[in-house]
């Protein structure tokens, strides 16, 4: 990946190119510099968490309004439940970001890998906001439609519960492990060099569990973050299918489609890079990072973005193909549903925000290859894929008689689907609760993990070998590093 020349910014040196990230030239001095970082946090920070505090208290006052209606009613729960849907898309997928990337030595992810991996910490709030939704999808004994073999193996009726809240806990702590175990190194940095008796102190000295990096803690480190990293990989697309299966796919008579799994957790991805584009951007923008983020990560995952969204638009055509060709009765009830029915112009905007867009901006170099244009697109892709959950559940939580076995197909014929939902004020608070919600969490977890890894960027100091001219660029040349 093309790059300029090293240099010392704290000691005046010239950049070649101010956009490129040029990290102090010790270890030693990137350690200090970090953890000064890490330790002092401006007045703006805590102004930005209060204001997502705010929304996120708006967010609980619409949820206690939801329950005042009862959980019986699943048209009133739709909003709430795409916001669910749009935490596991965006959050608890940018991981992802970071786990990749490692997988494939890939090392200009570095500068980004922690903050990439503090995303599995807002699963904790994916944990809370799935408990009211076990209420609301009624038991398989009332009838309900599942792809579940309920009947023949005598299955539990709250099977598709139980499943969904095992895998969903076990992402959550799979991500809790891992950003735990890759901050070991750095907890004990911050335990040496914090002022003795703070809470920083002894917060990171009981975190740090007795690391002291010896060859074997070094090696069991880096082969538990990859198993960690691959387990967490299995269970995020474990968690999306049974979610997009159980929770959404079949509410929907004559929704039956293998794909949509795989494009629920694809779509994922997307949004996952487009999470990750935003959060380097505002660490450089406003944390004060530059010196370690800069074009290198907003152009890597930019090409990871643009991917993505061409992915985006060769699963969503499959799925469509089956259905036009097939043009059975409840096959187009269900085209009428979610794309050319009630709620045609959210799927326009969907398919504009999260492919066309996309598609004809971040191919062309000026844009991708810039600090200002993928961090644009990442905002067309999240607000595409905040359009795309609100289409999808709303609209499944609106067809009637869910739990109800003696329900009229016929209802949802050609002609008979349901109408549009519009958004009371208490969804309007949910959702506007939800985003401040996953930001705050975020925010504070940046409180108690060091958000750029302090140990990556001195090993990435060992491996630099400089850089050498490269037909019209500069190269960065790496040392082996296994």
């Amino acid at each position: 990946m093309a790059s300029s020349a090293h240099a010392a910014p704290h000691a005046g040196a010239h950049h070649v190119d101010p956009r490129v990230a040029v990290p102090p030239t010790s270890p030693e001095e990137t350690t200090n510099f970090l953890i000064g970082k890490h330790l002092k946090v401006g007045d703006n920070f805590w102004r930005a968490a209060a204001a997502f505090g705010v929304l996120t208290i708006l967010g609980l006052i619409g949820f206690v309004m939801k329950l005042v209606g009862g959980v019986g009613d699943t048209v009133i729960w739709g909003y709430y439940a795409a916001m669910f849907s749009f935490i596991i898309t965006t959050a608890s997928a940018a991981p992802m970001v970071a786990i990749a990337p490692r997988m494939a030595n890939a090392h200009w992810r570095r500068p980004i890998s922690r903050a990439a991996e503090l995303w599995s910490v807002v699963g904790l709030l994916s944990l809370l906001w799935f408990i009211p939704l076990l209420w609301v999808l009624p038991p398989l004994s009332d009838g309900r439609r599942s792809l579940w073999f309920f009947d023949m193996l005598k299955m539990p009726s709250y099977s598709p519960h139980i499943w969904a809240s095992a895998a969903i806990l076990g992402l959550v702590v799979t991500g809790l492990a891992l950003v735990w175990m890759s901050s070991l190194p750095d907890f004990a940095s911050l335990a040496k060099r914090a002022p003795a008796g703070s809470r920083h102190q002894r917060w990171a000295a009981w975190m740090a569990r007795g690391w002291v990096g010896t060859s074997k803690q070094w090696f069991m480190l880096k082969h538990r973050m990859g198993i960690l990293g691959a387990l967490y990989f299995m269970m995020l697309i474990f968690v999306h299918f049974l979610i997009s299966v159980d929770f959404l796919m079949t509410l929907i008579p004559g929704w039956i489609d293998a794909l949509y799994p795989v494009t629920h957790a694809a779509n994922a991805l997307q949004a996952a890079a487009a999470t990750m584009v935003l959060t380097a951007w505002v660490l450089r923008k406003f944390g004060g990072y530059e010196d370690y983020i800069g074009l290198d990560q907003i152009w890597g995952i930019g090409k990871l973005m643009f991917a993505l969204s061409l992915l985006w638009f060769w699963f969503w055509f499959s799925s469509f193909n089956v259905y036009w060709y097939g043009r059975k009765p409840n096959e187009l009830a269900v085209l009428e549903l979610l794309i050319h029915g009630p709620y045609i112009w959210v799927f326009f905007a969907v398919f504009m925000l999260n492919f066309v867009i996309p598609l004809w901006t971040l191919v062309w170099n000026p844009v991708r290859h810039s600090l200002w244009g993928p961090p644009i697109i990442a905002v067309s892709v999240l607000v595409g894929t905040f359009l795309d959950r609100i289409r999808l559940f709303v609209a499944a939580y609106s067809v009637e008689g869910i739990g109800n076995p003696s329900y009229d197909k016929r209802e949802m014929e050609p002609g008979h689907v349901p109408s549009t939902i519009m958004p009371e004020i208490w969804d309007v608070f949910i959702m506007l609760g939800a985003v401040g919600a996953i930001i705050l969490v975020y925010m504070l977890a940046a409180r108690l993990f060091p958000i750029v890894n302090f140990w990556e960027q001195r090993e990435l100091q060992l491996y630099d070998q400089g850089h050498v001219q490269n037909h019209r660029g500069h190269v960065r040349v790496m040392g082996k590093s296994e």
